[in-house]
């Protein structure tokens, strides 16, 4: 532990997460375990997300020393699945505020309905989370979304900003 604390760049509470999620993809890899029932290397590959196989080891290895999720036998015995741990879970409200602010602040595939409905049932939906991983339940929570006409990680233009623009007035 000690070793860890020299990493950390300061005591601070938002810099000491994001010592461990202040990458491109560790949420994406705990979303996927937390709502998508992704368990396999395999199944987190090729979620849509682009990540590069080097890249998702890395990851989940960082993952697994930070404690958010650990490395199981799968039943085959040739392969391992993940699972997040108490201290993962545990990131369920961070994960539901997030999908919620990006749903109504930027340009997502991300149906307003959903976004709405999760809004306004934020306990159930944390109570359903919880309940699927205690009973280990894979089934998916949210659906894959549709892909943005932007790719890249550019600002919102055009179309786009209309997009935006139309979903803030409908609300």
């Amino acid at each position: 532990m000690a070793s860890e604390a020299k990493k950390k760049r300061s005591a601070c509470p938002v810099s000491v997460s994001l010592d461990i999620f202040g990458d491109r993809w560790s949420l994406l890899i705990v979303r996927d375990l937390m709502v998508r029932g992704y368990r396999t290397f395999g199944e987190m590959q090729h979620d849509g997300d682009g990540i590069a196989t080097n890249i998702l080891s890395d990851r989940l290895r960082k993952l697994q020393a930070a404690g958010i999720l650990e490395s199981e036998a799968a039943a085959d015995g040739r392969s391992g699945t993940y699972r997040l741990t108490e201290k993962g879970i545990a990131l369920a409200p961070v994960m539901l505020e997030l999908l919620i602010w990006a749903g109504r602040h930027e340009n997502t595939g991300a149906p307003c309905a959903m976004i709405d409905q999760m809004a306004q049932n934020r306990q159930a939906v944390l109570v359903e989370t919880y309940r699927r991983w205690k009973e280990r339940d894979l089934t998916p929570m949210i659906p894959p979304f549709s892909p943005l006409p932007e790719r890249g990680g550019r600002r919102a233009t055009g179309t786009a900003k209309a997009i935006v623009q139309k979903k803030e007035i409908a609300r």
